[in-house]
């Protein structure tokens, strides 16, 4: 079986060490995991962490300018940790906007024993006080609790990187990715790790057309496993993504307001993939049932003269002609009304934008039945 390196490999040294690397030689001391279904070896697991069934220990050092890797480093130490406990709460605090006598109340055991996973976020912009805080809690770390620190590396703030080091905490190294190939490596690891495969011809497509951001391929990725059922070749990439314009909030619209919903959600899903703003698909949403609405008042007219009077091109009426006569007035006011709601939930109303797009669709699509 061929081996695949991880993004966020392990170590075993005295300071049990994750880190992002290429491709290559690995080091004795390196463990290596295989591909997707190969049981975990060493405790370390797959790719953009340390994923692993074992207890995280009590002291966590996370490293490096790569955000995505870096989250997904802390996600998966909490997954870890829950899997102990699954009541362990999680606290996140920005190093410089904690005080060290408040973070010292939050790593202080609780009566009850519960547990409790502490982020401290930019560890490099930790002042003396701070530091030195923190270089008396690794002397006795407290049971049950787990102190992550991210520290962005380099030589800002390398007392709290030499004190944790020190103090024998697992380091997880992830560095910013920035080579074409490394993009190509990762998101083939990316695959991989949700089950698939995919070929060369569709790796180069996608990663031109998804671009340099991790989260984005991370996605693009999975969605891609799941929508093909794990083949993954250039055709099945063009026919899902499509390219950038046309995941566009209009291409989401277009779809809902002819009730398609599975191609409305298809294209809401590579918008939100690709970035699409939430605000955007919600203006192209109300737009186009606002267009419906002034065409459909506006009645069979010649969609040359009734452009002037509309205030829109004689193509767009002559496109919304034909989509209106699916819908009865009534049904255009519930899908205003939605497309109303959704403008301001994704505007900060709603907890969740993402969800409210696709409740918006939803109801959308929901809104127009055939006559």
């Amino acid at each position: 079986m061929s081996h695949m390196w991880l993004w966020c490999s392990g170590r075993r040294a005295p300071e049990s060490t994750t880190t992002v690397r290429e491709r290559g030689t690995a080091p004795p001391d390196e463990v290596v995991v295989p591909g997707r279904g190969s049981p975990v070896v060493g405790g370390v697991g797959h790719h953009g962490g340390v994923s692993s069934t074992s207890e995280p220990g009590p002291l966590q050092l996370v490293v490096g300018d790569e955000e995505f890797l870096a989250e997904r480093a802390v996600s998966d130490l909490v997954r870890r940790a829950r899997q102990r406990d699954p009541e362990t709460e999680l606290r996140r605090f920005r190093t410089s906007e904690v005080a060290p006598g408040e973070l010292a109340g939050h790593l202080s055991p609780s009566l009850f024993a519960e547990g409790r996973v502490i982020v401290l976020t930019h560890g490099q912009d930790a002042n003396k006080d701070m530091t030195a805080a923190l270089a008396d809690y690794v002397k006795d770390p407290a049971d049950r609790i787990v102190l992550v620190v991210q520290h962005a590396g380099g030589a800002k703030g390398k007392a709290v990187l030499d004190l944790m080091r020190k103090a024998g905490a697992h380091t997880v190294t992830c560095n910013r990715i920035t080579r074409a190939d490394e993009r190509s490596d990762f998101v083939r690891d990316e695959v991989r790790r949700h089950g698939g495969t995919i070929t060369p011809g569709a790796l180069a497509v996608l990663v031109e057309a998804v671009g340099s951001d991790l989260r984005e391929l991370a996605a693009a990725a999975g969605q891609l496993v799941a929508d093909t059922g794990g083949a993954v070749d250039e055709a099945g990439v063009r026919r899902y993504h499509r390219g950038r314009a046309e995941s566009s909030g209009f291409a989401v619209a277009d779809a809902a307001v002819a009730g398609d919903r599975r191609a409305a959600m298809e294209a809401l899903r590579w918008a939100l993939v690709l970035g699409v703003p939430h605000v955007l698909i919600a203006d192209a949403l109300a737009d186009s049932v606002r267009t419906l609405a002034k065409v459909g008042s506006a009645g069979r007219g010649d969609p040359n003269r009734l452009a002037g009077e509309l205030g829109m091109p004689p193509w767009k009426i002559r496109k919304a002609q034909q989509t209106v006569r699916q819908w009865r007035p009534e049904q255009l006011a519930v899908a205003i009304a939605a497309t109303a709601r959704v403008n301001a939930d994704v505007k900060g109303v709603a907890a969740d934008a993402g969800y409210a797009l696709e409740r918006a669709v939803l109801a959308v699509v929901s809104a127009r039945t055939p006559r």
